[in-house]
């Protein structure tokens, strides 16, 4: 079932047409009765790690997301490598292409990546973070949801030359526990390579008068076994969202 756009307040009439799953999600994050979204922007504390043997690093993380004039993402990770060196990391989608990039010192390239697989990879993220934290701007964008049965249902996205899918698994309530998707690439040792992603949440709190996760945790799911790479603290986060006018 593919959104259409009918008004700026989101009714039930908006999200009848959904799967059941799906409208007790979106009902349970609060869309009804209040403008749509176009986008949000997050301040936030985190961890970090770049393999399962690293420990723990704080991060901190700037992102804005939007959905006008057209789909966007802009990321910005900052840690300190080993405690002592600053690393800045960004992760942007724009015009349907993705591109990664980290510097230490502001002058050293540790990593930079684009192409087809980052272009994916980050229209995805894209997806399963307007799943958490903006749920309303997936109502004017080209998503086809579907049932997967009474706690589940996916969400596919179409950009441009794009398409990509998330899985979202609810509780009875509606509040998502797991947002899955297989249309990331992980970077392994000989390249590239498609890789089962997940994003878990450790329950949802009022905040605002919007739900929101307590905590966020980014896994990859390595055939050596899930790999969780990123946590962000998103109780006490800043998170400003930009209703459609």
């Amino acid at each position: 079932m593919t959104t259409t756009r009918t008004a700026t307040i989101v009714t039930e009439r908006d999200i009848a047409h959904l799967p059941e799953a799906a409208q007790r999600y979106l009902r349970f994050t609060g869309v009804l009765d209040r403008p749509r979204d176009t986008g949000f922007e997050l301040r936030a504390h985190g961890w970090f790690r770049r393999k399962p043997t690293d420990h723990w690093t704080a991060c901190r993380v700037h992102q804005h997301n939007t959905t006008t004039p057209h789909i966007a993402r802009d990321y910005h990770l900052h840690l300190n490598l080993a405690h002592v060196l600053p690393v800045h990391a960004t992760d942007t989608y724009h015009h349907g292409h993705g591109r990664l990039h980290a510097t230490a010192l502001g002058t050293f390239t540790l990593a930079h990546a684009t192409g087809p697989e980052i272009d994916a990879a980050e229209l995805v993220t894209y997806l399963a973070e307007a799943l958490l934290l903006a749920p309303s701007t997936l109502l004017d964008l080209p998503v086809t949801w579907t049932a997967v049965d009474d706690r589940t249902f996916d969400t596919t996205l179409t950009d441009r030359h794009l398409r990509v899918t998330a899985r979202t698994t609810t509780d009875h309530r509606g509040a998502p526990r797991l947002v899955t998707t297989d249309d990331r690439w992980a970077d392994r040792p000989d390249g590239p390579t498609r890789t089962p992603w997940s994003t878990t949440t450790d329950g949802w709190v009022l905040v605002d008068d919007r739900m929101r996760p307590r905590r966020a945790h980014a896994t990859w799911h390595l055939p050596d076994g899930p790999f969780t790479y990123a946590q962000l603290d998103l109780t006490d986060a800043d998170i400003t969202h930009h209703p459609a006018d």
